[in-house]
């Protein structure tokens, strides 16, 4: 019981586990930097033929050497555990759990197997279960499909912030399936029948774009009726951008907040005034807006999907970058102490961009 299988795991038997979501279950033992809590259940679909995926910053790319099972993703290990026991995780810990997440590898499998596992989740709690989805494998057909399943939100990990970066990193530039405009038509689908707000795309600071290209990102999702997630882009060991460096914090914190304000419908991306480096340097709103915006911290928390109790659910600790005083989104809320320190960050740029040893 809650060790890892010996032989090869493969979905729909094992789902392959975020190692907070293997602590939040006692798989895994360990504690949280600060006390942090992880309420959302992040499962990955896994096969022995892996992704055919060959995205450059990822570390389930097909590009990667290794076996599928043991490649890392997102900075940290996700190891595989049989679905039964993953079940029986949950339904003893209920009280701890306010969402589950399952996240599709562009495997043509991953298609019948969201929809099993996702009528399973459902008939045995009365947990929302959000889908992580392929677009490339995925049609509009098949998102009626989970939605009648019982799936409540769709996520798109669109990443890039224009078309050509996404080409670049996730499609001809490496040899790769993907393609920007399936990725917008599989969201735009998404949030017709998922219903607005429901649906919406994962973007990821720090691979090329402007400041200005990503609030013109956000923007687009934002009008397509979408939310967005924000996460910083950090160098998986073994992938093509391994250095790769970090986006400076000033940076990702400007974005950070830009994301807050439009999701929230604070502001828009035409009234953001730029710099010549296309540098935010006005977020268009009051002066006494923005203040009390930084001063709440919540627009350096964790975006992700809300669980049964309209908090942040998905709020994935530590994820994009290590704990400590400069960790990139906050799992809790910042204190006065941590908005303080945000505000240094926001405001006053390090004198060197961010970077990290990836072998640290």
């Amino acid at each position: 019981m809650g060790k890892s299988p010996s032989r090869i795991p493969e979905s729909p038997e094992y789902m392959r586990m975020s190692l907070a979501a293997s602590m939040t279950l006692g798989f895994k033992p360990g504690l949280f930097y600060r006390n942090a809590r992880l309420y959302c259940i992040n499962l990955l679909l896994t096969y022995n033929a892996g992704c055919a995926a060959r995205c450059a910053y990822c570390g389930l790319s097909n590009a990667r050497s290794g076996r599928h099972h043991e490649k890392s993703f997102i900075r940290v290990p996700w190891p595989a555990y049989r679905t039964a026991e993953i079940i029986q995780r949950i339904a003893d810990r209920q009280q701890r759990v306010k969402r589950i997440c399952i996240s599709q590898i562009t495997n043509k499998r991953s298609i019948g197997d969201s929809l099993s596992l996702c009528r399973k989740l459902r008939s045995s709690f009365d947990i929302p279960v959000s889908l992580l989805i392929s677009p490339t494998i995925v049609d509009r057909e098949d998102l009626m499909v989970f939605k009648s399943a019982g799936a409540d939100k769709i996520g798109v990990a669109i990443d890039l912030a224009t078309p050509e970066l996404f080409d670049r990193y996730r499609g001809s530039g490496v040899k790769g399936p993907h393609g920007w405009d399936t990725y917008m038509n599989r969201l735009s689908a998404a949030i017709e029948i998922f219903g607005t707000r429901n649906a919406g795309a994962h973007f990821v600071t720090g691979m090329g774009e402007t400041e200005k290209q990503m609030v013109a990102a956000i923007q687009k999702i934002q009008d397509m009726g979408g939310w967005t997630h924000l996460f910083s882009f950090f160098p998986e060991q073994g992938s093509q951008m391994v250095h790769h460096p970090m986006p400076a914090l000033d940076h990702y914190r400007r974005i950070q907040l830009s994301r807050y304000l439009i999701d929230e419908d604070l502001s828009r991306a035409g009234r953001f005034r730029y710099d010549a480096d296309h540098k935010i340097t006005d977020f268009g709103v009051p002066a006494e807006t923005l203040e009390a915006v930084i001063s709440s911290g919540e627009p350096f928390r964790t975006s992700g999907c809300q669980g049964y109790d309209g908090q942040v659910a998905c709020n994935r600790p530590f994820a994009n970058s290590r704990p400590g005083p400069e960790m990139r989104n906050y799992p809790f809320a910042p204190t006065q102490s941590d908005i303080e320190l945000i505000r240094g960050q926001l405001y006053q740029p390090p004198v060197c961009p961010d970077t990290v040893d990836p072998q640290g």
